[in-house]
């Protein structure tokens, strides 16, 4: 998630500097790891081996043991029934077995990755913590357990002095193509390092290297996203970076191709300011395909922000865009509004079963009636031709079903992710509204069918359903990309 989407505002702290907070957050005892398994977890967010996916939601802001900012991070475990508030599990750096130790403004849950990094059949959740240490950055590993999350190791920083917010964005993905899970971690320098696979408890990364992002053909002012997929369908993932090029200033997606040699820089695509992208297969032909937005003015296209979606195939992605949607696009619903931000957030995933990924776009400022940055989702579809604006859907809290009232600040989009938490094998909804109640924030589930995204048997969760304290929480800023 780029650091531009990220709420830095400090307008609460005022406030809690006049009052006494403190919180006491629990979790599901984290247990010992049961033995491991022979072959790797079937789902990169499956923390519990149950076969069912799993959500990772931060609450960034949730004060910790009396300090401010200090942040948590909500698992809700996926069921037949899809995710409750009761099966749960709530990390903090108080909790027993996580590295480091809550503190003011780490910010602990401001990026999410998962995989299953050990491969003992658990997929393992990756956080970073920005704030920590001054600003320097850090990141974990929670081990995944058939009782849930437990236990985690730091992952160390090979360059502390060349860059700040280490962990800024995260990627897990098989960048070398030896069956072993890597783990991509940016920061606001022009490196990423990649820690390889082979992970173990005792010891952590196999080895790890520096991505070559030299000054005249890499990245400037930090990977603010990272997201992968096999774009060339050779059966080794590829690294996709949102950052802004060296050469010309110019912000945009860079794609890395994975080899067994390691990643090699394929292409850039320009996209504007405040960009993001997603990676899935929007076409249904076995190549993954790149969405990205500027969810900002791009100068050219649109006021309120833009997705574009670059088809993947047998020699890499393709650099003209397959589709340009914004909300003045015929079929897309609400319009192009100045500073909407639609695309602030986005996720992709096969919603109605057709074997075409479609698109969850936030929209995070977006008025509805006289409130304003309520928010908004979108989803567009995937078809043989790649992305549609055909069939695209609009979701509010004002929508039918859906829990609560649009109120101005709520931020409903500020997080998306579209995953099958059911086992259906339709991809749900979740959406984050971390301005809700003022802003403690919270959390939203869809239900996926043939029809699309329902709001039948919707459901939310606020930070009292979950364990969380109230307060200046943010819950739902952050959901796992």
């Amino acid at each position: 998630m780029p650091r531009h989407h990220r709420t830095r505002d400090r307008l609460h702290s005022l406030a809690l500097a006049t009052a006494t907070v403190a919180a006491t957050l629990t979790a599901a005892p984290l247990l010992t790891a049961a033995p491991a398994a022979a072959a790797p977890a079937k789902y990169a967010d499956d923390f519990n081996g149950d076969g069912y996916r799993d959500l990772a939601t931060a609450a960034p802001y949730t004060p910790v043991g009396g300090k401010r900012d200090a942040g948590a991070v909500v698992v809700n475990y996926g069921s037949a029934n899809g995710i409750s508030a009761a099966r749960r599990t709530v990390i903090t750096q108080n909790t027993a077995g996580i590295p480091g130790t809550a503190e003011q403004g780490d910010e602990f849950g401001q990026s999410l990755a998962s995989g299953d990094l050990n491969r003992d059949g658990y997929a393992d959740l990756v956080i970073a913590s920005e704030g920590e240490n001054a600003g320097a950055g850090a990141v974990v590993i929670v081990w995944g357990a058939r009782t849930g999350l437990s236990g985690g190791q730091v992952v160390p920083d090979p360059a502390p002095s060349d860059h700040d917010e280490y962990g800024l964005s995260l990627a897990v993905g098989d960048f070398s193509g030896d069956g072993r899970a890597d783990l991509a971690v940016g920061s606001t320098g022009s490196d990423i390092w990649i820690h390889k696979g082979g992970f173990l408890k005792a010891s952590g990364a196999a080895s790890r290297y520096k991505l070559a992002t030299d000054l005249y053909s890499g990245i400037i002012d930090g990977a603010q996203g990272l997201a992968c997929g096999d774009v060339n369908g050779d059966g080794i993932a590829d690294l996709v970076v949102s950052g802004q090029q060296a050469e010309t200033y110019e912000n945009g997606t860079f794609v890395y191709l994975g080899s067994a040699a390691g990643l090699t820089r394929h292409t850039f695509l320009k996209n504007g300011a405040y960009e993001l992208a997603a990676v899935g297969d929007l076409n249904g032909d076995g190549y993954a395909d790149i969405v990205a937005s500027t969810y900002g003015d791009d100068g050219v296209t649109s006021l309120g922000g833009v997705v574009r979606a670059y088809l993947g195939g047998a020699n890499g992605v393709r650099t003209s865009p397959q589709a340009t949607i914004t909300q003045d696009t015929p079929g897309v619903p609400g319009s192009d509004e100045e500073s909407d931000w639609f695309g602030n957030a986005l996720s992709l995933a096969d919603i109605n079963r057709d074997g075409y990924a479609d698109l969850a776009v936030g929209t995070i400022h977006e008025t509805i009636g006289t409130a304003k940055i309520a928010g908004s989702v979108t989803v567009l579809r995937g078809s043989a031709a790649g992305l549609t604006a055909t069939g695209a859907q609009s979701f509010t809290q004002n929508t039918a079903g859906i829990p609560g009232t649009a109120e101005s600040a709520d931020r409903f989009g500020a997080s998306v992710r579209l995953s099958d938490l059911n086992g259906d094998g339709r991809a749900d909804l979740s959406v984050g509204a971390d301005g809700e109640n003022h802003p403690a924030g919270a959390i939203y589930s869809l239900r996926g069918a043939a029809s699309g995204v329902t709001t039948s048997k919707a459901t939310s969760f606020g930070p009292g359903s979950l364990g969380l304290p109230s307060g200046y929480l943010r819950l739902g800023q952050v959901m796992l990309g």
